[in-house]
């Protein structure tokens, strides 16, 4: 079990995570359409994580959402890196009703994210660019490359967990152990 923590003026954040888990998820961020989210990456990438995040919502959900993603990704770094004998790339499409996400993922040491969802306004209280604000502050943590691309969809909701859902599925793929892999990379390092 990785353990994360990171205080600021604007949050306190404790993370625990096993990325060989059952899909168990206690998640407490403070923002209730981020834990929705957060509990739906968890269980479909079959890790268990713990999140409880204190932050500063009187302002407004951003702080909170992107110093989530931003200690999520360095719980997921320190489970991942050094990389040895995984399979290093996963990809996924996953559809919600009438949505339909794409996600691609290399476990490269390389961060990047292309992220394609075309959405805007809210999703009840929640601001849905806040959205690419936490994959950001994964990915660029993580040290993973990240695209995320939309198929089809109307409904924010469904568009967006579709999207977490396709990146639970692909970081489990990409992170299954292939004992006889090594490193997955002709440099012989990542």
């Amino acid at each position: 079990m990785i353990e994360f923590k990171r205080e600021t003026k604007e949050t306190k954040i404790s993370v625990k995570l096993n990325l060989y888990g059952k899909g168990e998820a206690k998640i407490d961020s403070g923002v209730g359409f981020l834990d929705h989210m957060l509990e739906a990456l968890t269980k479909h990438a079959h890790m268990d994580m713990e999140v409880h995040c204190i932050g500063d919502t009187h302002i407004d959900d951003h702080h909170t959402v992107e110093d989530v993603g931003i200690v999520i990704g360095q719980a997921l770094r320190q489970a991942i890196y050094p990389v040895q004998s995984i399979e290093r790339y996963g990809n996924a499409t996953v559809v919600m009703d009438e949505a339909s996400m794409s996600c691609d993922i290399d476990i490269s040491n390389r961060p990047f994210l292309i992220f394609e969802l075309p959405i805007d306004g809210k999703v009840g209280n929640f601001d849905v660019e806040l959205v690419e604000e936490f994959f950001r502050a994964l990915v660029f943590n993580a040290s993973i490359t990240l695209h995320l691309t939309y198929n089809r969809g109307k409904n924010r909701h469904h568009i967006i967990e579709a999207a977490f859902k396709a990146l639970a599925v692909s970081l489990r793929r990409a992170v299954t152990p292939n004992l006889n892999a090594g490193v997955p990379s002709t440099k012989g390092v990542l």
